[in-house]
């Protein structure tokens, strides 16, 4: 049995190609591992920060290629086709981390009722989210259109959720209203959602391209909307938080120097733009500054104890999915053409903002 993976040029993300590699059979298999057949995954604009900092949090280490090329992180679904686990059946579905691949084989280890981990050396440098694997056979929240929800939302609402409760833990630093670039963004409007549902009276402003403005204005999360060629419309003597999924240098000084002072924090997200400078300048105002899940994740793990931060994410789902079938239109596509297709339209940002791909290159 062969496996199929797709995989990019480490410095050159518009090379890109599929190569084989033969699968063990199963009676080669080491103690604990399974094989697993990947059938559906989400791809969107955060794969591709996923791949820009490939290097910086170690993400190319997931799932190894051949020397100067990748295989990008995505987020979707597995069947377990072989096991040497005792507590792992054939047949039984995963949900998490896989790369963009038709197979993967895991070292499982940890297996609990609901969830089991990839114990394989080479992945234990990053963030342990990044290594376990959801036990969702028969769970319905994980199943159809919703599990395809999961796929393209679940990982960046979570990423949503942290900000949220850090800005709100924070009291804001001050701020009245928080500034989102990127607006038409996963990642941001999932923050809005949560922003104006439960942080009133902050404002939640929304900074988008003049062609995506008419998608962000209709999702309702966000009290203002701007253009990025109007930012200086904004009145500068109101303290205000950014936070930034654009992830442009540009804009971020137009901001800063907007505001002064009067910027209380600037929080770096994401990079749906791709155009940061190495070396930028020292701006007026709160620091830039990366926000970090890896830390909020144990902090609040300590203070609200066991299932208290799922517990919490799943409130805060359960408030964000029913919106889902009026913001995205989900397209599925199945082979290497579609996933080839979809990688480079999202590379060069030509998926519209409402538009969600799950792929799949099994067959």
């Amino acid at each position: 049995m062969k496996s199929t993976d797709f995989i990019v040029a480490r410095h050159d993300f518009q090379q890109c190609k599929f190569f084989e590699t033969r699968l063990p059979d199963t009676a080669a298999l080491p103690a604990d591992a399974l094989l697993i057949k990947i059938d559906r995954f989400a791809f969107t604009a955060n794969n591709i920060t996923y791949a820009i900092l490939g290097d910086q949090l170690k993400y190319w280490q997931l799932f190894p290629a051949p020397e100067n090329f990748g295989s990008i992180p995505v987020w979707g679904f597995g069947e377990v086709i072989a096991s040497k686990h005792p507590s792992v059946v054939i047949g039984e579905r995963l949900f998490g981390y896989f790369p963009m691949a038709t197979h993967l084989v895991i070292e499982a280890a940890h297996v609990s009722k609901r969830a089991l981990r990839d114990a394989a050396g080479h992945r234990q440098e990053v963030a342990p989210v990044y290594n376990a694997y959801a036990r969702v056979s028969g769970d319905p929240a994980f199943a159809g259109r919703q599990g395809d929800y999961q796929a393209l939302l679940r990982p960046l609402f979570m990423l949503s959720f942290l900000v949220d409760d850090f800005l709100a833990e924070n009291e804001f630093y001050g701020a009245r209203s928080v500034m989102l670039s990127s607006a038409s963004s996963k990642t941001a409007f999932g923050l809005a959602h949560l922003l104006h549902t439960l942080r009133k009276p902050i404002r939640v402003i929304g900074l988008t391209s003049a062609a995506n403005t008419d998608f962000v204005k209709s999702l309702g999360c966000y009290d203002e909307v701007v253009t990025y060629d109007q930012v200086a419309s904004l009145p500068p003597d109101q303290p205000v938080a950014f936070v930034d999924m654009a992830g442009n240098s540009a804009l971020r000084a137009k901001l800063h120097r907007h505001f002064g002072e009067g910027m209380k924090y600037s929080g770096r997200i994401g990079l749906t733009h791709r155009s940061s400078s190495p070396d930028e300048p020292q701006l007026p105002g709160a620091k830039p500054a990366w926000f970090s899940a890896p830390d909020q994740i144990p902090k609040r793990a300590r203070e609200w104890g066991p299932g208290g931060i799922d517990m919490r994410f799943s409130a805060a789902w359960a408030g964000f999915a029913p919106m889902l079938d009026r913001w995205l239109k989900v397209t599925e596509g199945r082979g290497e053409g579609p996933v080839k297709q979809v990688y480079l339209d999202t590379l060069a940002g030509r998926v519209p903002p409402d538009q969600g791909h799950i792929l799949s290159l099994a067959t």
